[in-house]
């Protein structure tokens, strides 16, 4: 293949992109606006589902690698109503391999070592993307630009390559994540060690105010303090840590004390979170050279954890489909057949879990249609859906 080609964004999607490039021969440059790959916290963990983000990490080789920093253990469920009563618990199979967490950090250098130190430029954060003649120029921040004649976006919810092909743009939904997180927990937060237990910890309301906590490595959980709320929401000042616990602290008044902690005692602020979402499903006319994975084809909800394993699949198969030289628009096709039911699901899921407050997924279930749906994959078959 001749073809100059261009990813823009190194994370997960893009990096798996490059990769699986990387093994058909093929090279590959990938810009990313980070400064470095790890100049900011790349955020909490991911359970790679055996019919989507594994099958991917096991087609470029990695699944070794993957293996040994996953944590089936934190696979693990508990569900408590606002007064700390335990309303379903989930614990795996000492052998279940279903959906094992990784974290976000880790999955990114995993990636980011498997391709040539020099796929992935640095500092360069993409301000526009212009047609010229047959190929493209990406111009970025620091005045520089690139050219190409295939174009990747894989650089998220606020993508700069997708006006491209689509005005679509992110939504918010109404829901704001604020997270925190702890440090050392065994140690310094064995009170919220103890609460949250083994892999993640949901509690809610059902009057628009929520809980998640998420075991990470090294001993760190987080948490997302999740609202319903405006989107000029000013509950949150980042120049005012007191007073955004205080607000909080307000906001979850009433909720049993056992929670107080996850308020207080956060070891680095208060970051706000607001869920965005694409319209779903969303498609678009085909534009020659041009085309989306990952959160830039289709950010959603995070309920359901289908973002990042649909990321490293459509990543996979793009990869696939440029080194058989088949046309981008029958990669397209197959990826919004496949992630348009799971974000319609993921993003009613949300409103559902914030309306409510009673929709307890079956985990025992959800793992079992995993695999068969990775079973089902590998013999070419159309998975059972979101189920």
């Amino acid at each position: 293949m001749t073809s100059r080609i261009a990813i823009v964004g190194a994370g997960p999607a893009g990096l798996m992109c490059a990769r699986i490039l990387h093994l058909h021969g093929i090279p590959t440059e990938v810009y990313d606006a980070d400064p470095a790959l790890e100049a900011r916290d790349a955020g909490g963990t991911l359970d790679m589902h055996a019919d989507t983000g594994q099958i991917a990490l096991a087609d470029a080789g990695l699944m070794p690698a993957f293996t040994a920093l996953a944590r089936r253990e934190d696979q693990a469920k508990r569900r408590l109503d606002r007064y700390g009563t335990e309303l379903a618990a989930f614990v795996p199979d000492a052998a279940d391999d279903a959906a094992p967490e990784i974290d976000r950090g880790q999955l990114r250098r995993l990636l980011a070592d498997s391709v040539p130190a020099e796929t992935v430029h640095f500092g360069h954060r993409l301000v526009r993307a212009v047609p010229v003649g047959d190929a493209y120029r990406l111009e970025f921040a620091d005045g520089s630009d690139a050219e190409a004649d295939v174009v990747i976006g894989a650089d998220g919810a606020w993508s700069r390559v997708r006006p491209l092909v689509s005005d679509a743009t992110p939504e918010y939904t109404g829901v704001t994540f604020v997270e925190v997180r702890y440090d050392d927990v065994a140690r310094r937060h064995p009170d919220i060690a103890a609460l949250v237990g083994t892999g993640h910890l949901f509690a809610n309301d059902g009057d628009g105010r929520a809980i998640v906590a998420q075991r990470n490595s090294n001993d760190r959980i987080r948490c997302y303090l999740a609202l319903r709320t405006g989107a000029d929401w000013a509950g949150l000042d980042p120049d005012d840590e007191a007073g955004t616990r205080r607000y909080l602290l307000d906001v979850y008044a009433g909720w049993d004390e056992r929670f107080r902690p996850l308020i207080t005692d956060t070891d680095g602020g208060y970051v706000a979170r607001p869920i965005n979402v694409l319209p779903a499903p969303l498609t678009w006319p085909h534009v020659p050279g041009v085309t989306l994975v990952g959160d830039a084809a289709h950010v959603m909800s995070p309920f359901g954890g289908w973002g990042a394993n649909l990321a490293l699949l459509d990543a996979a198969e793009l990869a696939h489909a440029l080194a058989a030289g088949t046309a981008l628009r029958s990669y397209e096709e197959r990826m919004w057949a496949r992630s348009a039911p799971l974000a319609l699901a993921a993003n009613d899921g949300l409103q559902r879990f914030f309306r409510t407050g009673d929709h307890i997924p079956d985990h025992r279930a959800e793992h079992d249609r995993y695999r068969r749906d990775a079973a089902a994959y590998r013999r070419g078959v159309a998975p059972t859906s979101a189920g």
